[in-house]
């Protein structure tokens, strides 16, 4: 448990010292003046001294709830959620500039990522991972779809194109532990079962890496349960971009997105069917998970606190006719 302020908590304790060390001198001062009265005396029955002492030490025991519940505690618990995760993946090769698809490719694909964001309910957690020649994740999965969007609109296009980078990057981000193709003959690594989770590649599909280890990583994430979307951005009759000063051409590779989503069972999609890209995560299985958040606690100490006040004041008003 932690509080917020924790001066409170001295204060609650001093005071709490100094309104018992004041009820134990009253009541020595009334035990004093009874016995020089010639009354009272440690004859007294105990369901008498109960009745004496009960409404007191109940009002006694509200006040630290009180003045503690002032510091503001809070503890830390487990709270169940039903949950998904999509990794968007974005291809940022110098041939997503190409202007074949108003305004460019790669602005092209942030809007229908952005759309597809926007249509994700919040038990869906999207993470942002981007790839060139290497790949790396600039939004892990959160639940907070504006930080994902601003992670989508922040990027910009340069350097080459490797789906098999980017499709390692989206299972190291949806595993939690780094994930590489194995080295010649060795077995592939076991990621688990993780069918809660889905990526989405915006990509031109040209791939400057080797096609056999795209297909490799593909086929790591089908035995770990992940699909992947493939969405195309681009035409087939291609453009062309300058890069550091030289033309270069560029068409969409509709095989090569469409290889990557059959080794998975996902399918694929054009950037601009914006309804079938937002239903193709609808396939994820959502499953039964846990996250740790803060719960404040002073309602529940203030009410204990109230109901021990109440308690008190009755009592005294029943025995003793009075409330002080």
């Amino acid at each position: 448990m932690t509080v917020r302020y924790p001066i409170m908590l001295v204060v609650a304790l001093l005071v709490t010292a100094a309104a018992v060390a004041a009820y134990v001198v009253l009541q020595r001062r009334r035990t004093a003046a009874l016995a020089a009265f010639g009354l009272g005396g440690p004859g007294g029955s105990r369901r008498a001294a109960v009745r004496r002492h009960l409404p007191y030490a109940l009002l006694l025991a509200a006040l630290p709830l009180l003045l503690g519940g002032l510091a503001r505690p809070q503890v830390t618990i487990d709270v169940p959620r039903v949950s998904g995760t999509v990794v968007l993946v974005f291809d940022i090769s110098n041939s997503m500039a190409a202007t074949d698809v108003a305004p460019s490719r790669l602005a092209a694909a942030q809007a229908a990522a952005t759309g597809l964001v926007e249509e994700q309910p919040d038990t869906v957690d999207i993470g942002v991972v981007v790839f060139g020649d290497q790949a790396l994740t600039t939004q892990a999965p959160t639940d907070d779809h504006a930080a994902a969007l601003a992670a989508i609109n922040r990027l910009t296009a340069t350097g080459g194109t490797s789906l098999a980078q980017a499709v390692l990057a989206a299972l190291t981000t949806i595993t939690g532990r780094p994930v590489a193709l194995p080295q010649d003959g060795a077995a592939p690594p076991q990621l688990g079962y993780w069918g809660s989770a889905g990526i989405v590649v915006f990509s031109d599909g040209e791939d400057t890496g080797d096609p056999a280890q795209a297909e490799a990583a593909a086929d790591l994430a089908a035995a770990a349960g992940v699909r992947i979307q493939t969405v195309g951005v681009g035409t087939p009759g291609g453009a062309t971009v300058e890069v550091e000063g030289y033309q270069l051409a560029t068409a969409l590779n509709e095989q090569v997105l469409r290889g990557l989503a059959d080794a998975t069972g996902g399918t694929y999609l054009t950037a601009g069917d914006s309804g079938a890209l937002a239903a193709s995560t609808r396939s994820i299985d959502l499953k039964l998970t846990s996250r740790e958040e803060p719960v404040e606690l002073t309602g529940p100490v203030a009410g204990l606190a109230l109901l021990l006040l109440a308690a008190g004041a009755l009592l005294m008003i029943r025995w003793h006719g009075r409330i002080v």
